[in-house]
């Protein structure tokens, strides 16, 4: 296994289909000017690139073999029966896995599949499939028993580079002024920080000047009210 010790080169990052990273990569190139080398890859090869050194961290779907791996699940996404426009199944608006028996089912989305599909077949894949494909010729349906497929970030225990930690915080929200964030850890961030959280906080040991007019006749008041004889 070839081992990633550089930065310069940017972070490459696999994902299997139906990941979308365009919210990650406008936040990333927002905060740092290391490039994402993004790559698609098969389910079937999803590990190949980490195992091989040729990528820095992956977009899985579960379950995977964890041995020398670290993985943080993601989200969880419906599973769907995509099938060809005017199939029978698509009279209901969700399905059930009975509703396939019967049927040709098929879960690899090649273009041979759908090639299948088209000839009456159904492939049951994940929604964000189904749905980024915006194909006329086909529907999909939900299969509301149908377990959820898990998506997890995944990089190997053995990779030190730092970008990783970085983009792990992107993917989960941490924002720019984390402590943990490389972003953050300039001379002046702690001081950044501080003022961002609170800027109008005003320095309570020196007291709001008064009035020479306004402390008299706060002053004159005071004296009355405890001068006044009950009747």
């Amino acid at each position: 296994m070839s081992e990633n010790t550089t930065t310069e080169a940017g972070l490459r990052i696999g994902h299997v289909r139906g990941v979308t990273l365009a919210k990650w990569r406008r936040i990333w190139a927002e905060r740092y000017t290391e490039p994402l080398l993004v790559s698609e890859v098969p389910d079937s090869e999803q590990l190949d690139g980490l195992r091989d050194g040729s990528l820095d961290i992956c977009f899985v779907r579960l379950p995977i073999e964890r041995e020398g791996l670290h993985a943080i699940p993601l989200y969880e996404e419906t599973i769907v029966a995509w099938v060809a426009k005017d199939h029978v199944l698509t009279a209901a608006d969700e399905l059930t896995l009975a509703d396939l028996e019967g049927e040709t089912v098929l879960n690899d989305p090649s273009g041979i599949a759908l090639d299948r599909v088209l000839g009456g077949a159904v492939l049951v894949v994940p929604m964000s499939i189904a749905r980024g494909a915006s194909r006329r010729d086909l529907r999909y349906r939900p299969i509301v028993d149908a377990e959820t497929s898990q998506v997890a970030l995944v990089w190997r225990v053995d990779d030190e580079n730092p970008l990783i930690e970085e983009f792990i915080g992107v993917v989960r929200g941490r924002g720019a002024n984390s402590s943990r964030g490389r972003a953050a850890q300039g001379p002046d961030a702690g001081a950044a920080r501080k003022a961002t959280k609170n800027p109008d906080r005003r320095d309570r040991s020196t007291p709001t000047p008064t009035s020479k007019g306004q402390a008299k006749r706060r002053g004159g008041a005071s004296s009355r009210a405890r001068g006044r004889r009950p009747r």
